[in-house]
């Protein structure tokens, strides 16, 4: 934790209700000037400026004069001119979205409440935001994460659901990293919908590289997020407070595939954290790229999802896109009692049998018996060979 974080942390930070910025344009440049003070999505500067405001806040620590380590906090605040930083940005087509605007996610809120994870939660200062979209459009939208060494079943799947998620109006969000990230992505665009990166790294950054063509042009037709300021590198600790960004803009989240120590787990858990729809894609029992999933299944941490309508139903408001349960193709056996299928069954396929031999078969009286077979060749099921007997016509199915 940066001495930054700790030195807000008093006891006037307690979750409060949030707080009602007087002035949204000072507030912004606060934020923007914490943001470059301190590592992204740390808990306890989140958590401060959440409760106490980005004001109050840089205030707190421009005024402290303790031992010199706060000193030196106050003297690297004080140095940094937010107003340059949100000019710069701006000159590059980011823009910093802060709490109090209208396309702010409200739904980030629910971080003030969740328990930290590895030091990392609490909503984020604001995020530096590439592209058109209003973020505000994100309330319904659902993430896609997993492995970034995918398989080609793993990346299939990712594609279809994002792409059934698309064509139902639903923005898809993940973090344009390799395999189900990107494959996400593409089947969003694919679908004609709307699709949303969140970076580790600044905005205006591209990470991985390789995804160059596919970030940029998320940059110009939806958006590229992160809490991160322009410039910042993509460090390890920084996809972890990416993570619980994914999973609280989102309604649920789908992990396609991870391996055990996949970071698409992490975000599961934050979006567990925050009581959202956590969903799951079984692969082959013997894939490594599978058995986090298989775990996240078998513990209850989620629920198994196979198309795109099963994870409609799950998202959806109460009583929305809801599944037929699922029946193989019905046969008109199906329409025959017990009784009927009993005597059916004692009926030969080729060599015709009398009702008496079929009546012991099945354990009836042969009175009882003629009577269901002669229902049963009105029904086509069976026919009456003259002088033979009965058998089964080739038709009907066993």
């Amino acid at each position: 934790m940066s001495r930054a974080a700790a030195t807000c942390g008093t006891t006037d930070s307690r979750p409060s209700d949030p707080v009602d910025f007087q002035d949204l344009e000072e507030e912004r440049l606060a934020r923007a000037a914490l943001s470059r003070l301190s590592e992204p999505g740390t808990h306890r500067l989140c958590t401060a400026v959440a409760n106490l405001g980005g004001i109050e806040v840089r205030e707190r620590l421009l005024n402290q004069s303790g031992d010199a380590a706060e000193r030196e906090i106050a003297a690297r605040l004080a140095a940094i001119d937010a107003a340059a930083e949100l000019d710069r940005a701006s000159s590059i087509g980011v823009r910093f979205v802060v709490p109090g605007d209208a396309e702010w996610p409200r739904q980030l809120d629910d971080l003030r409440e969740a328990p930290p994870l590895q030091d990392r939660g609490g909503p984020p200062l604001g995020l530096w935001v590439r592209g058109p979209l209003r973020l505000e459009s994100l309330a319904e939208s659902v993430s896609i994460v997993g492995s970034r060494s995918a398989t080609t079943y793993g990346e299939q799947v990712a594609r279809d659901l994002a792409a059934a998620l698309a064509r139902d109006g639903r923005p898809v969000i993940s973090g344009a990293a390799y395999g189900i990230d990107q494959a996400a992505h593409r089947g969003a665009l694919g679908g004609r919908g709307t699709t949303v990166a969140v970076l580790a790294c600044g905005a205006d950054r591209v990470y991985p590289a390789a995804h160059a063509e596919l970030i940029n042009h998320l940059g110009q037709t939806g958006a590229v997020i992160s809490e991160t300021p322009p410039g910042g590198a993509p460090m390890r600790v920084r996809f972890l407070g990416r993570n619980r960004m994914i999973a609280a803009l989102s309604r649920g989240t789908i992990v396609v595939e991870a391996a055990r120590r996949s970071g698409a787990l992490n975000t599961a858990n934050w979006a567990g954290r925050l009581n959202r729809v956590v969903m799951g894609v079984p692969g082959p029992i013997t894939a490594e790229q599978s058995q986090g999933v298989h775990d996240l299944l078998r513990l209850g941490m989620g629920t198994v999802v196979t198309n795109g309508a099963d994870v409609l139903e799950l998202v959806g408001a109460s009583g929305e896109n809801l599944c037929e349960v699922p029946r193989g193709e019905s046969t008109p056996r199906d329409r025959l009692d017990l009784l009927g299928l009993s005597v059916l069954d004692a009926v030969p396929v080729s060599q015709p049998a009398s009702t008496e031999a079929i009546a012991r078969v099945c354990g009836l009286d042969s009175g009882s018996a003629a009577e269901v077979l002669e229902d049963l060749a009105h029904d086509g099921f069976v026919e009456r060979v003259p002088g033979a007997g009965w058998r089964l016509l080739r038709e009907v199915s066993r």
